[in-house]
């Protein structure tokens, strides 16, 4: 028993924590950091720093390059919209006015640029005007513009159900339908749901002016043909963050297309079965049908990787173009939204950013706490990755027992052992 009780205090002093004082010698990366002002600045971090530091970026380390004596304070910001993502309208007051369909719209209480109605029907061109109220049921209101929805499935086109508004904040909006069948819509087939009946609902994204801004994470030109698809391949360094997929069309490329998109990522080493995929679509849509200009696109797919934490990636990236030719794309982007360094700087001298060193805990900040990025912030420029020229690796202060935990284990079976074998020799014993 005594052995067993040594044993346990043995592996209870293996658990003490060991310093996690940042020295500059310890860390195996580094950057220049300048502001372009005294007080808050802010730097853009790029997808090198993920891969490279600790995860979650827990051993980031600002520094002046004149001292060491202290750390410099800062707060990792990620950007993202101030509204939420999506928030619904109410839809009330359904009915028709000759051959319009009309119907209001309760507003959230905050500013929009942007209302996304849920219609049913396909293969059609509409003309929605739209009107700012203060009140349900006003005879007077503030024009806000006319805009043009439409269904050009037939056509193999795309669809947009989205009022492209200026920035506004009335709580009720007044809207009139004027609905046609789009060519392509045989013999008026779906004639019968341009009804007040095909208004199913509305959904009122964040305003532009808080949208999110996203930056690139990994790139690549290189497109293969793949039977029917056009395929992007990449290798995704681990911990780097993706959230978007984008395609870069050929700049002299005009025509009209709308093309499924199929996402699919696994951890490196694995098999492709054993990962994730997300849909989506790309299209763009710039005609004149009915008397009405028509201009959309939407290059990009939401997308985020969940392979891509704590190792290597497998990203395939498929544009299914089905019988029609090929897209000229130029590049595809993983895109990660955009992550910011902030911090109060003293001066406009020059701070150096290290990290490297994964044995250190996160630091913590009032600064984290108390940050305030409402107005504009200045942005200090961050320079090239280098390695740190007095890197060496940190001394490993554990006990024997964290660096060999298979040793205690081994004393363990022995302690057992000795214990079975003085249990047999005393039942022998007591028998005889």
């Amino acid at each position: 028993m005594k052995w067993i009780l040594l044993l346990l205090l043995w592996q209870a002093g293996a658990a003490i924590p060991r310093s996690n004082t940042p020295e500059r010698q310890f860390f195996l990366y580094q950057r220049s950091v300048v502001p372009t002002a005294a007080g808050q600045n802010c730097a853009v971090l790029d997808a090198a720093t993920f891969e490279h530091a600790a995860p979650t970026l827990r051993d980031l380390r600002l520094f002046a390059q004149t001292t060491q004596a202290h750390e410099i304070p800062y707060a990792i910001t990620l950007s993202e919209p101030v509204q939420p993502n999506v928030e619904p309208a109410r839809v009330f007051n359904r009915g028709s006015k000759g051959n319009k369909i009309t119907f209001d719209l309760a507003m959230p209480h905050r500013p929009y640029t942007e209302v996304v109605l849920d219609l049913g029907g396909r293969d059609y061109i509409a003309s929605a005007i739209v009107t700012g109220m203060e009140k349900p049921g006003e005879t007077t209101g503030t024009r806000l513009g006319e805009f043009t929805l439409f269904d050009l499935t037939a056509q193999h086109l795309s669809r947009s159900t989205t009022l492209p508004l200026q920035e506004s904040s009335f709580p009720y909006l007044h809207i009139e339908l004027e609905v046609s069948s789009a060519p392509g819509n045989a013999s008026g087939a779906h004639r019968f749901q341009f009804s007040p009946a095909m208004v199913l609902g509305a959904s009122v994204p964040p305003s532009r002016e808080a949208q999110t801004i996203f930056a690139p994470a990994v790139e690549t030109s290189t497109i293969t043909q793949r039977g029917r698809q056009s395929v992007a391949h990449f290798r995704l360094p681990q911990r780097v963050p993706v959230e978007r997929v984008n395609f870069v069309l050929a700049p002299e490329y005009r025509s009209n297309f709308s093309r499924n998109v199929s996402i699919v990522d696994y951890a490196s080493g694995t098999p492709a079965s054993a990962g994730e995929t997300i849909s989506g679509n790309i299209f763009r849509v710039h005609v004149n049908q009915a008397g009405r200009d028509i201009h959309q696109q939407q290059l990009s797919v939401p997308a985020t990787l969940g392979s891509n934490l704590q190792s290597s990636a497998e990203v395939e990236i498929a544009v299914n173009n089905g019988d029609d030719t090929p897209l000229p794309i130029a590049a595809v982007q993983l895109q990660m939204r955009q992550r910011r360094l902030c911090f109060n700087a003293p001066s406009t001298d020059p701070l150096t950013l290290f990290y490297g060193d994964l044995t250190l805990k996160a630091p913590e900040y009032d600064l984290a706490r108390t940050i305030q990025l409402g107005g504009p912030t200045a942005t200090a420029r961050v320079g090239p990755e280098q390695r740190n020229p007095v890197y060496r690796e940190r001394p490993d202060t554990r006990s024997i027992t964290e660096r060999n935990p298979e040793l205690v284990w081994v004393a363990l079976l022995g302690v057992i052992c000795v214990l079975a074998v003085i249990a047999i020799r005393s039942s022998r014993h007591l028998s005889r």
